[in-house]
């Protein structure tokens, strides 16, 4: 047992020890995972890695009192203040990765209770880091006369370009991502060489520098809106509007100019008030959320063991949440879990209908009716977000007579018969259909999903259709019109409240697309108001 424990111990040696100094100062193995300490081993870093990010890992559960850099290793050692500190940090990363530039981290305790480090050259540009960032935080140093860096001090303003805008990305989402890390004071948005930029105002540098650093090439949505994030050259931002272009949350008395009114205070909080999407985090301060984190972006999925806002971007299940990340236009894995097993269909209901009311939730790219029983259907959306909000809203409603049961198909895709093998036209490609209501990057229709409901949304309707016509086209299958109304402002739309979920549901399949004349077909969808 001597000669083994001997043997780790010159193995950890060698693979410590950057210098004489350092390999002297840990002789030791690993400390088991489970036994608690100040001192936490990380591995797995960047070559890149500076020690400002290092330290950054440990802020946000306490103060990191000491640092030991072992760059040639890719390690490092970092000291909480306390046990309790060390701990909630190791908690925490367990569950949660931490990455920094795509390289996942990865950290344990370590078996030494506290770091003596000496004055080596490797230490030095670790110790000045350690003071720039106590005195700030003690108040006894400004920001400009140094940064982690040993350099003139970050700027409080950060530059936000967003490549791959795939989705809208709007002011107020990117002051919910960012004020995570602290207070936002002001937000500006334009956009320049075609790309959608903004300038976001901390109140100090190094608030600043954490967000840059757990954001900069993180995806706001799984596979596009990727954030590119530098610091700017402006120390301070001059808003002249409260608008949906710029904001400045320290003088709510500003005019809003000439721009649009703004996305409704009440609206946006409704649809980040899903569990697990942006909430209150239990940690206090400036810096209230850890900085090297990677965002969550799989929609449907939680985060085990993270409490609160700490699993902020990612979207758990139910009905709620799921419209709330269609509403802020979250897309999911394409390709994976966006093959839908609808069970229990009327055998009357034909693969045109299924992808009608089922297009409510997301984009129908191929539907293929089971050839023993009839009364299946496999159902492919154009990514997951989809399927998951079409089985969340649709599954249990009544169609035809029939309770609908929706669950994940085990398959991935909806295969085409192959050339020369028949299906007695059981399955379709609607890829192309021009009734996909969301092709369109950033369509309005994203904010327009909603749970069915007896009152349906009516829009398109041309100028020389009257109430009454609406009427007796929706009471033509036997349905109960029980009111209407038009739109005050805008009579090209209108809502109708039919007799049951179920009356709007068919009366949805039935007339979506309705000719009404002059070049107009009818649009329909669930609405939120009731008449």
């Amino acid at each position: 047992m001597f000669n083994r424990r001997k043997t780790l111990i010159q193995v950890w040696n060698n693979l410590m020890g950057t210098n004489g100094n350092d390999s002297k100062k840990f002789k030791g193995d690993i400390r088991s995972p489970g036994v608690l300490s100040r001192v936490i081993h990380v591995r797995k870093l960047p070559n890149d890695i500076n020690e400002a990010e290092v330290i950054s890992l440990g802020l946000p559960f306490g103060k990191v009192t000491n640092l030991l850099m072992l760059k040639g290793k890719n390690q490092a050692f970092l000291e909480m203040n306390t046990e309790e500190a060390a701990q909630t940090m190791v908690t925490y990363y367990s569950s949660v990765t931490p990455v920094i530039r795509n390289h996942p981290i990865f950290m344990q305790y370590s078996n030494h209770k506290e770091l003596k480090t000496d004055n080596s050259p490797n230490q030095v540009r670790a110790q000045a880091a350690l003071q720039a960032v106590n005195a700030v935080h003690t108040g006894s140093m400004t920001l400009g006369a140094i940064d982690p860096s040993g350099m003139a001090g970050p700027s409080p303003v950060l530059r936000v370009i967003v490549e791959n805008l795939f989705y809208p990305v709007t002011l107020d989402v990117l002051h919910q991502i960012f004020s995570k890390f602290g207070t936002v004071l002001k937000v500006i948005t334009f956009t320049k060489n075609n790309q959608f930029q903004a300038l976001l105002q901390f109140t100090d540098g190094l608030t600043a520098q954490h967000a840059k650093l757990a954001l900069d090439g993180q995806n706001i949505y799984n596979g596009c809106c990727t954030l590119r994030i530098s610091f700017s050259k402006l120390t301070s931002l001059n808003v002249k509007y409260n608008n949906d272009k710029s904001r400045d949350y320290t003088r709510p008395d500003l005019p809003t100019g000439d721009s649009q009114p703004t996305i409704e205070h009440h609206a946006l909080a409704a649809a980040f008030a899903a569990p697990g999407i942006i909430s209150a985090s239990p940690y206090g301060g400036a810096h209230a959320f850890p900085p090297a984190f990677a965002i969550q972006q799989a929609a449907g999925l939680t985060i085990p063991g993270v409490p609160g806002a700490l699993a902020s971007l990612a979207i758990p299940g139910g009905a709620a949440a799921a419209a709330a990340a269609s509403r802020l236009g979250f897309p999911s894995l394409p390709g994976t879990h966006c093959v839908m097993l609808v069970s229990n269909l009327n055998p009357e209901v034909s693969r045109s209908q299924s992808s009608l009311f089922v297009g409510v939730y997301g984009d129908v790219l191929r539907v293929k009716i089971m050839f023993n029983k009839k009364e299946n259907a496999l159902i492919q959306m154009s990514d997951g977000t989809q399927a998951q909000l079409a089985m969340s809203h649709l599954n249990g409603q009544k169609l035809y007579g029939r309770p609908l049961r929706i669950t994940l198909s085990k398959h991935t895709t909806v295969q085409m018969p192959r050339e020369g093998h028949e299906d007695q036209g059981l399955t379709k490609d609607y890829s192309s259909s021009p009734l996909h209501r969301f092709k369109k990057p950033g369509s309005k229709n994203y904010s327009n999903i909603f749970p069915p409901s007896s009152t349906l949304h009516l829009s398109n309707i041309p100028p020389l259709v009257v109430e009454d016509d609406l009427k007796m086209l929706f009471a033509s299958n036997g349905a109960l019109v029980k009111n209407f109304k038009f739109f005050q402002k805008d009579r090209k739309m209108a809502l109708i409240q039919m007799g049951s979920v179920e009356e709007a549901i068919e009366s949805l399949i039935q007339f979506h697309n309705h000719d009404l004349g002059e070049n107009h077909h009818l649009r329909v969808s669930f609405s939120k108001s009731i008449i």
